[in-house]
């Protein structure tokens, strides 16, 4: 009797919860944001946003000026999240998104995205060879 109880209360205890599960899967995306960073001074940030704009986790630089305020942030995680979104609809006709690169006088971002999550990485505009750059961050993801 006491073997079955042990056997039971162990099947149990190895069970996790909703909320472990998320510390485990943000602790996660934590070291991919920091492996991301790791792979050139150049990137400025490296985040993850969920589907609704909001953010899961990000690193900035040390170091690093944002250029953005905090309302800011807000607003562009929210436009970038409802692109990813509204281009999933067209991915039967035209295929999956591999990532959006997005080039501004000061700064290039990229965005991938991988089942309902946003990786969001923002690069010196002064950076050479993106191309080899996104093809490690997509090692990484």
């Amino acid at each position: 009797m006491i073997n079955l109880y042990y056997r039971l209360f162990s099947r149990f205890a190895m069970l996790k919860t909703p909320q472990q599960k998320w510390k485990e899967a943000i602790v996660a995306y934590r070291k991919k944001c920091q492996k991301i960073l790791e792979l050139s001074k150049s990137i400025r940030y490296a985040g993850i946003i969920n589907e609704y704009g909001r953010t899961l986790t990000g690193m900035v630089r040390p170091n690093t000026i944002p250029l953005w305020s905090a309302e800011e942030v807000k607003n562009e995680f929210f436009i970038i999240s409802t692109l990813m979104t509204l281009r999933k609809l067209y991915a039967q006709k035209v295929g999956a998104l591999d990532f959006l690169l997005l080039s501004h006088p000061k700064v290039t971002i990229l965005a991938f995205q991988r089942k309902n999550i946003t990786y969001y990485v923002s690069i010196d505009v002064k950076t050479k060879n993106i191309e080899n750059l996104v093809s490690k961050i997509k090692k990484i993801l």
